[in-house]
């Protein structure tokens, strides 16, 4: 039985390990493609803390700024949450050239912490 929990981690480990993954923050911008993604805030942030049950899962919402030659040429806001999973890789994929798995913001909250804002950024997993 410890063998096999063993393994299954060790292989979870390594399948996470191996993705390519980058982080968008409100204090650096990200280069992909001649545009520039930051993190401007993060709002109503309703998810379930880590520690907690919850009937409802919640979602959190954030707004991105994408600027082209250090130019703003969009501002949006967009709600992470199951329901528009696709849609929300497929607007940050105009941005990537890279096939987008994942998207979520991080970290999660837990139970009796406040997360503060520059400690918040937006995880992008990119398929290999």
């Amino acid at each position: 039985m410890k063998k096999g929990i063993t393994l299954s981690i060790l292989f979870f480990s390594v399948f996470v390990f191996a993705q390519k993954t980058i982080k968008i923050t409100q204090n650096k911008r990200i280069p992909k493609n001649g545009f520039y993604l930051k993190l401007k805030n993060v709002f109503d942030d309703s998810r379930c803390p880590e520690d907690v049950t919850c009937i409802w899962a919640g979602e959190v919402s954030a707004t991105i700024e994408v600027y082209k030659d250090k130019k703003l040429v969009e501002e949006k806001d967009i709600t992470f949450n199951g329901a528009n999973r696709v849609e929300n890789i497929k607007w940050f994929e105009k941005y990537f050239p890279k096939k987008i798995k994942g998207i979520g913001v991080a970290p999660y909250p837990k139970q009796g912490r406040i997360i503060k804002s520059k400690e918040q950024y937006i995880n992008i997993v990119f398929v290999d």
